[in-house]
């Protein structure tokens, strides 16, 4: 479990740093929208900001699950607390903000919208109960 979770995060971060050097596919539809024009315009720093902390969660679930058996004590410490900081996260953005994103989004009808229904909630929620999971043991 915990090496398709790093896997997937590992690919979210990859996308993300396609992005950041100016990759444009598949980008359409992942900003929310709002009157037909994007919420926001991600800079560069902050699309790289996401993609390292997409590699650090994908590290933190990892030596959770025991991948680095021999990690000092205070690295486990670490993992355990941000493993059930990754669950909070990525079950927050499942939920959503009850405006433009996660299952309690009142703008509907965009593409974005349509994509984060069928794709980016449901794959926050999963990532977030599979990271719970695997904090729990």
């Amino acid at each position: 479990m915990a090496a398709v979770v790093a896997a997937v995060l590992l690919v979210l971060s990859g996308l993300h740093v396609y992005w950041a050097a100016g990759g444009r596919s598949p980008s359409v539809a992942v900003i929310p929208e709002v009157d037909g024009r994007p919420a926001f315009v991600p800079g560069t720093v902050a699309t790289l900001l996401v993609a390292a902390a997409l590699a650090c969660a994908a590290a933190v679930v990892l030596v959770r699950a025991g991948v680095w058996s021999g990690a000092p004590p205070v690295v486990a410490f670490l993992a355990r607390c941000g493993a059930w900081v990754l669950v909070a996260v990525f079950l927050a953005r499942a939920l959503g903000d009850f405006h433009l994103v996660g299952f309690t989004k009142r703008v509907r009808g965009t593409a974005f919208a349509r994509w984060d229904t069928a794709l980016y909630s449901p794959l926050c929620a999963a990532l977030g109960l599979a990271i719970l999971w695997i904090a729990t043991r």
